[in-house]
């Protein structure tokens, strides 16, 4: 609570600190709101999926694509960001880079949705656990980095996890894995463009990118008789139609989450998501968790846990590394 103004008779250097402090406290607080928001709905989806069934995977995401475009020309109007979205086409670098964005959340979207609607979304949420990992591994091979003795466990304890899980599924686990390389590339392909394009416009020029494979697609479906857009009542309908919402506004959030809040606060919130998917698959669909899938899991999870003491060990070095350049 605020002093009183008849009461101060502090000096105004240590009147206006707080307020600074308060100013910085209120972006990370809403930073944070963001993130849970965009992860929280990212965690859901699974729920959003199962309302539109009998829609197949190849059905929704066609939707997904065509009714994202309509509400990012909306909100291009809206936001008078057409001049951005014509310099992304005119830059061969940022709209070639965009295009490969484009295929590999296209197969990311088909792959989970298939997982979720056709009972495996386990599998699914154990792709977006062990994405950081597979994160880590890019880094390596594409990018040549050195890994830190901690991360080098991580990945190490991750092989062994597959494998407990390869040998537990009785397969490969090609839907976790497929999960987790497709949005590792996909983060890795966008990190390429950078600042060169906002979210919105990145989004926009994605979806203008498949929304040719997606109209046809719709096409095809109606003429073949497949489609359920238009056969099963006004509310599958609609609730088709808000994918569009349902898949810009979580991006929106992340971008507003991640412009207030560092790196390493992003990445302990990503763990929200499939942690989420996890709960709703067992909770809500119910779907069978063997003894030996609980030790692969936990074994992920190990994993993963060893992954973010480095990271956090490594914030805070640089955090003090800071102070030190400051008072210098």
């Amino acid at each position: 609570m605020p002093t009183p103004p008849e009461t101060t008779s502090l000096p105004t250097t240590a009147v206006t600190a707080p307020a600074g402090l308060k100013a910085v406290d209120k972006e990370t607080t809403a930073g944070v709101l963001f993130g849970f928001g965009a992860y929280g709905l990212w965690g859901l989806l699974p729920l959003y999926f199962f309302a539109l069934m009998p829609a197949g995977a190849v059905e929704i995401v066609a939707n997904r694509v065509v009714w994202s475009l309509i509400f990012c020309v909306l909100l291009i109007t809206v936001t008078r960001s057409w001049r951005a979205l014509a310099a992304a086409f005119r830059d061969r670098s940022v709209f070639g880079t965009l295009a490969i964005a484009a295929a590999l959340i296209a197969v990311n979207w088909l792959t989970y949705t298939y997982g979720v609607t056709t009972g495996q979304a386990v599998e699914a949420a154990l792709g977006y656990f062990i994405n950081p990992l597979v994160s880590v591994l890019l880094g390596v091979f594409v990018l040549k980095e050195r890994l830190r003795p901690l991360q080098w466990a991580a990945v190490g304890i991750g092989f062994v996890a597959v494998g407990v899980l390869t040998v537990s599924y009785g397969k490969l686990p090609w839907i976790a894995l497929t999960l987790a390389f497709s949005f590792g590339l996909y983060g890795f392909v966008k990190k390429r463009v950078g600042p060169k394009v906002d979210a919105v416009t990145s989004l926009s020029v994605e979806t203008i990118v498949l929304a040719p494979i997606a109209a046809a697609t719709m096409v095809f479906l109606g003429v073949s008789g497949s489609a359920t857009l238009a056969s099963q009542g006004p509310g599958h309908f609609w609730l088709l139609v808000a994918s569009g919402v349902i898949t810009a506004v979580p991006l929106l959030f992340f971008g507003a989450s991640a412009r207030r809040l560092p790196m390493t606060t992003i990445g302990l919130l990503q763990y929200v998501a499939p942690l989420l998917q996890f709960i709703v698959a067992l909770v809500v669909f119910q779907e069978a968790m063997t003894a030996s899938r609980w030790i692969g899991f936990g074994v992920v999870w190990l994993a993963l846990l060893v992954l973010t003491v480095d990271m956090l060990r490594m914030a805070g070095k640089n955090s003090r590394a800071r102070k030190r350049a400051r008072t210098s």
